[in-house]
């Protein structure tokens, strides 16, 4: 996917006197989006950006040294070193049997001899850290304004880990003109060494340009445009995050001493085998105990009580990512976790009071969110008709932000309907779920709706489940109903094979459980969201027994 931004000049911070001015330059070939205003919270906002940012430049993939310029030097002086060695092989042997004789020297003379080069190693290895860090860095954040508050939304390098932070208007004081809206930011890590600038005895202003959609054409070479080759996996990241949000999960409030301690304890011990994960036991009405794996060392919370109204045991992976959160949890009044289960996506809300850090973490580092789990697919499935889809994103369009059954009060149709239609926006990148607030929200991720055709499926197993139904291959078997959940069971011929996969769906039309034989299953269970089994089996149930869903033949993404 191509995209292009344009910005007037570049994102700056200046210090002058006591006061700090953050300004953003937004995309200019957006829609005009901009917002002035004066913080009134100093330390939280600074630990809380400074926190976005260690998102954006996180990377924990592995990576091996670079010696291809260290092979091509040697290459080039092979022949001058050899015959250097030769010439001097006397010399050496001498040298090497007066060292020899001084063995407890050795090491520190060593040291001294190879210290430039150790140096000059090491400034190559950062410049080529830092340059390559610049090239990585492809998407730039997107920033929105709404009535009730501004936000920010990023990912890391890796595409492991989601960083959103959010902020109150109650945040600001002395407002400027604003205009709502969703638009790209030109985002360098340089400026946070700026953020840290940021003191309570002095004035800071965010400020998102509003300049930068008012300049006439002479004022052309103060743009720069940036045109970025986009994986499409930046973009099913931003689509799956929002999904995932929406799905069902263990709450845990834990107090901001208790999640320290756990950061605590991970930093003080390196593990040298698996497993590593974070067990969590959580059982109603007790406090929250942590195992950490592999040495079993449980830590048990009293201040933390466990809400829920039942319990779980749900092991957390890639736990060191949690470490972005160590430097803001000082200031955060609360820390809230969104537990979906064991190998799947976690969030943890840092709630400053006004100002509010979301991390989003899929299941496992070396997993990003476009491949982690197809949590679109776990979300109510429709084919709904561009009239109704277009009344229930007028609704939310003329609000910016509403829960789905206010949507459905507003717009006289069933909250189910209303559902499916924000979340084939969802899928569109058009909408958003505030997990903060539990809200829909208007957020527009690209200037033009995205291509239909290139998100068509956004899995194989979508799109074998797609040729099950066309060829007619499945069969649905006993419907059981209980509490309103659905129980199905059925058959699907995969290959001449008969495969039988049982799901259960949830009173919200949400898929919340379910098993099959296949080895897609087996080896990932739903960590990696439902089989192309399961999907034809739930689709063949919408579309035969309930008659408001037919099989899909379009996506909802090309009706938005």
């Amino acid at each position: 996917m191509n995209f292009v931004h344009r910005y007037l000049g570049e994102s700056r911070a200046v210090t002058e006197g006591g006061a700090t001015r953050l300004g953003f330059a937004p995309d200019t070939l957006r829609e005009p989006t901009f917002f002035t205003g004066r913080v009134s919270r100093h330390l939280p906002f600074r630990e809380a950006i400074s926190a976005l940012h260690h998102v954006v430049v996180s990377d924990l993939r592995f990576k091996p040294k670079d010696q291809t310029a260290y092979f091509a030097w040697l290459q080039a002086n092979e022949q001058q070193l050899l015959a250097e060695a030769l010439t001097e092989k006397d010399t050496i042997r001498a040298e090497i049997e007066a060292l020899s004789k001084e063995i407890k020297d050795i090491d520190a003379r060593s040291q001294v001899v190879m210290r430039p080069f150790y140096d000059a190693r090491q400034r190559y290895f950062n410049r080529l850290y830092k340059e390559d860090l610049d090239a990585w860095m492809v998407l730039d954040p997107v920033i929105t304004v709404h009535p009730d508050e501004i936000f920010f939304e990023c990912f890391s390098l890796d595409e492991s880990t989601y960083g959103r932070l959010s902020c109150d208007h109650d945040v600001f004081e002395r407002l400027g003109d604003m205009a709502f809206g969703t638009t790209n930011i030109d985002y360098s890590h340089t400026l946070y060494d700026e953020f840290q600038k940021i003191r309570s005895d002095r004035h800071t202003e965010l400020s998102i340009d509003p300049d930068g959609f008012s300049v006439e054409t002479t004022g052309e070479a103060a743009f720069r445009e940036d045109k970025i080759d986009l994986p499409e996996s930046w973009m099913r990241g931003f689509l799956q995050v929002s999904s995932a949000m929406a799905q069902p999960a263990h709450v845990v409030d834990l107090h901001p001493v208790d999640m320290h301690a756990i950061l605590t304890r991970l930093a003080a011990r390196r593990e040298r085998h698996g497993p590593r994960s974070l067990r969590f036991l959580l059982e109603p009405d007790r406090p929250v105990s942590v195992v950490i794996e592999p040495w079993n060392e449980r830590l048990t919370f009293r201040r933390s009580i466990y809400r829920g109204a039942t319990g779980a045991e749900i092991r957390l992976w890639g736990r060191r990512r949690l470490a972005i959160l160590a430097r803001a949890l000082p200031l955060a009044k609360a820390v809230r976790l969104h537990l979906l289960g064991t190998g799947l996506p976690s969030f943890a809300v840092v709630d400053f009071g006004g100002l509010r850090f979301t991390l989003g973490l899929s299941g496992w580092t070396a997993n990003d969110w476009s491949r982690a789990g197809q949590f679109d697919l776990l979300a109510p499935r429709a084919d709904i008709d561009a009239d109704t889809a277009a009344r229930v994103f007028a609704a939310l369009s003329r609000h910016h932000f509403a829960d789905a059954g206010a949507l459905a009060a507003e717009t006289g149709l069933d909250r189910g309907i209303v559902g499916a239609a924000l979340g084939g926006y969802v899928q569109a990148g058009r909408a958003m779920f505030d997990l903060d607030k539990r809200v829909y929200r208007l957020r527009e991720l690209t200037r033009t709706p995205l291509d239909a055709g290139a998100l068509r499926f956004a899995s194989a197993q979508e799109a074998k489940a797609d040729r099950f139904l066309g060829a007619g291959l499945v069969t649905l078997g006993p419907v059981d109903r209980a509490d309103g959940r659905r129980s199905l069971t059925g058959t699907v011929l995969d290959d001449g094979r008969a495969v039988s996969p049982a799901i259960e769906i949830d009173a919200d039309d949400r898929m919340v459980g379910g098993r099959c034989a296949c080895g897609f299953y087996i080896r990932n269970r739903l960590a990696r969201g439902p089989c192309e089994h399961m999907l034809a089996l739930r689709r063949q149930f919408h579309a035969q027994v309930e008659g408001r869903f037919e099989a899909e033949k379009e996506p909802m993404g090309s009706q938005a």
